[in-house]
């Protein structure tokens, strides 16, 4: 017992089944609301007209149909949600149209993250309902994650901990000129 106890005061160790791991601190401080479980009010894809511009609510692209926005919360860097203008929750209540506008602004989207940002692959799907992951389930998004070989690692492992290579607003504006060409 006196030898856990010395452990235990012992800075930066903390133990770990058959030993000890040195504790490492990664400085992210956007995710701060996260963790802190603070939302904006309403829904995220339905922004109100004028309160903020579009850089501080992370919107890349919109028109009457669709929807793209940076993840504030990333699983990965150059992580997007794509999302109808109207407001629904269930996949089948989407129109021919919608679906349809959904998946050409994501072909657009991969194409200009395979040119930005050079992922190795991607993960593309929807968290349909609170117990399948959706942060937002009132209101459908396709999640679009681009993915790089080894970007799981031991620090999401061993900690569940994800490393994002670049400052949010500073991805945004090095994205943002590219999604302004797209046509509607």
């Amino acid at each position: 017992m006196v030898f856990l106890l010395d452990v235990i005061l012992i800075p930066n160790l903390r133990p770990i089944k058959g030993g000890f791991m040195e504790r490492k601190i990664l400085w992210a401080p956007w995710r701060g609301e996260y963790v802190s479980g603070k939302k904006e009010p309403g829904c995220i894809f339905c922004p109100p007209e004028n309160p903020l511009p579009d850089e501080k609510r992370l919107i890349l692209y919109r028109d009457d149909k669709v929807l793209v926005i940076m993840n504030k919360f990333p699983y990965n860097t150059g992580h997007l949600l794509i999302a109808p203008r109207r407001h629904i929750a269930n996949l089948e209540d989407l129109t021919e149209e919608e679906l349809l506008n959904i998946m050409k602004i994501t072909q657009e989207s991969v194409k200009i993250l395979k040119e930005v940002l050079k992922p190795d692959g991607f993960n593309i799907g929807f968290n349909l309902g609170k117990v399948a992951g959706a942060g937002y389930p009132d209101h459908i998004h396709l999640q679009l994650v681009p993915r790089w070989n080894g970007d799981i690692n031991f620090i999401a492992v061993l900690d569940e901990v994800r490393v994002i290579s670049q400052h949010l607003i500073t991805l945004y504006r090095e994205l943002f000129p590219y999604f302004q060409k797209i046509k509607p």
